[in-house]
């Protein structure tokens, strides 16, 4: 954020189940199965709204996902290998959820 300078970000290197407050965006790399983390996160998700995407999660995770999210309704998925040219990217997805 700093180096795009950023003024309305807020950072935080914590665990999920110990995050307080209300955020537009949760934004995390895998840690866990998506069900597990937005039952961790979910809560802290602000309703209010002003970004053109919606309040949710943006999460970095690799791997076959349809089944992981098929109980989500709100979920989009962009596939990080047709961005990035680094082999770590090419089985990545960035999921954005909204719970």
């Amino acid at each position: 954020s700093r180096a795009i300078d950023l003024k309305n970000v807020t950072t935080e290197h914590i665990r999920a189940e110990e995050l307080q407050g209300q955020y537009h965006f949760i934004v995390s790399r895998a840690v866990t199965t998506m069900p597990k983390f937005v039952n961790w996160v979910c809560k802290l998700i602000s309703t209010e709204q002003f970004n053109d995407l919606p309040n949710g999660i943006l999460y970095l995770k690799g791997g076959e996902l349809d089944e992981e999210l098929s109980s989500f309704e709100r979920v989009n998925m962009y596939e990080l290998g047709h961005i990035f040219t680094e082999p770590f990217f090419q089985t990545k997805k960035l999921v954005h959820l909204v719970p």
